[in-house]
């Protein structure tokens, strides 16, 4: 091969441009597509205030997730609209990169079907996996006249419209479930919706409220000797308070778990979504998470993202049916 020496002017500076670019090239940083996943913290949306059950139960979860995954997640209270405020704006605002993932609790499958929304609770996301479900129960003050759960319907019966109770929200579980036992027991109640748990318990302390519908966030002021728990929502009773009766005990045949995962935007690289479930995954079997869940006396509810994708789909159709029920469908 001639020497650059003895080339052409012309073939000289056309060689020069293109060993030139070669070196650019070289010098270029790896496209951000191709950099491992993840390379920088992840944001989990919890779509309810800072103190009560779910952001208790996320943090720690996301703690140990953040540890299998080598960035932190690091989680963001947007609480509202019966908690699909934060996963609603997420599906409409979010890249579906990964780096933004939400809780996806039970309302987001019901209050489509109560008010229209810019979002669809299926088409718009990406199900990452199941975690968990709640324990539910309606609590009292300590100095609440209503001894008993029945002592609060019967008052109820007499004063129609007179007895409230606060719950985390329209369309969310403790108030749908409240509005079942209600048509059952034939008693007409007034709810009051709040943002979540920690508002929730304060109205009650402060006394504002008659009594709240929820899952365990309040499982410190019952122990405290703060409130009373009258009844719980579970197929069976609970191993933390067994003398307290559940809903099917009193005849409401009322059961709910209102279970609850994690998703993404829609459109999410299946290899990040594996990621995710994988480090997730882990992060539920660790010791310390089950110590947490057994604590707010909840349980493992594991589905892979195809078997919750699936389940969403079918809850969303069946839950039509109770919201129609209950007179509460959109008009």
């Amino acid at each position: 091969m001639p020497s650059n020496a003895t080339l052409h002017p012309s073939r000289r500076r056309l060689l020069a441009v293109a060993l030139a670019g070669a070196a650019a090239c070289l010098a270029l940083p790896a496209p951000a597509a191709a950099q491992a996943f993840p390379n920088k913290p992840i944001t989990l949306i919890v779509p309810w205030p800072a103190g009560g059950s779910t952001d208790r139960h996320l943090r720690g979860l996301a703690e140990i997730a953040g540890r299998h995954l080598g960035q932190p997640v690091i989680v963001s209270n947007q609480p509202g609209a019966g908690g699909t405020l934060g996963p609603g704006n997420m599906a409409l605002n979010a890249r579906p990169d990964g780096y933004t993932i939400a809780q996806f609790p039970m309302g987001m499958l019901r209050i489509p079907h109560m008010s229209k929304q810019q979002w669809h609770p299926i088409n718009d996301f990406s199900f990452i996996l199941g975690v968990s479900g709640y324990t539910f129960g309606f609590v009292v003050k300590a100095d609440s006249p209503h001894k008993s759960f029945n002592d609060y319907i019967e008052a109820a019966r007499k004063a129609p419209g007179q007895v409230n109770y606060g719950s985390t929200g329209n369309g969310t579980s403790p108030h749908l479930l409240m509005e079942e036992v209600a048509a059952a027991a034939k008693a007409q109640l007034t709810h009051v919706p709040y943002k979540g748990n920690a508002d929730l318990m304060q109205s009650l302390l402060g006394g504002h409220v008659m009594a709240a519908s929820d899952a365990t966030g309040w499982d410190k002021f019952v122990d405290g000797g703060q409130m009373r728990l009258l009844v719980t929502f579970g197929e069976n009773r609970t191993k933390r308070w067994p003398n307290v009766p559940t809903a099917k005990d009193l005849g409401y045949g009322v059961v709910s778990s209102s279970p609850y995962g994690l998703v993404g935007p829609k459109g999410m690289d299946p290899a990040v979504l594996k990621t995710l479930h994988d480090a997730f995954k882990k992060a539920m079997d660790d010791p310390k998470h089950l110590e947490l869940i057994e604590q707010l006396n909840q349980d493992l509810w594991y589905r892979s993202g195809e078997d919750y994708a699936k389940w969403a789909v079918e809850t969303f159709a069946r839950d039509k049916a109770l919201i129609e029920r209950l007179g509460l469908a959109a008009k």
